[in-house]
């Protein structure tokens, strides 16, 4: 399961997040419910402060994260979820 590669990966990722001002880095979609392919992307639900930039720090953590994990990557902040698919998110969330 890719979530347990996710784990063992937990502090260069956690180091990451820093770097850019994201706390509380989670995992969602397939991979929380291991259920993921060997295409699947990797859904990571953070907090990042407010007034946070874009593109000085989520697009930058997403390739970075990207590049660490050799597959695609969302990084999506907490404050953004649709109230669609909030709920359901969040119960599926698993901390890192």
């Amino acid at each position: 399961m890719f979530l347990d590669q996710l784990h063992e990966k937990k502090k260069r990722i956690v180091a990451l997040s820093g770097k850019y001002g994201a706390r509380r880095i989670r995992v969602f979609g397939s991979i929380a419910r291991g259920e993921e392919r060997p295409d699947s992307d990797v859904d990571f639900l953070v907090d990042f402060p407010a007034g946070y930039d874009l593109f000085s720090q989520r697009m930058p953590l997403m390739n970075d994260l990207q590049a660490l994990l050799g597959r695609p990557v969302e990084v999506i902040p907490e404050h953004e979820l649709s109230p669609y698919i909030r709920e359901q998110v969040l119960n599926e969330a698993v901390d890192l």
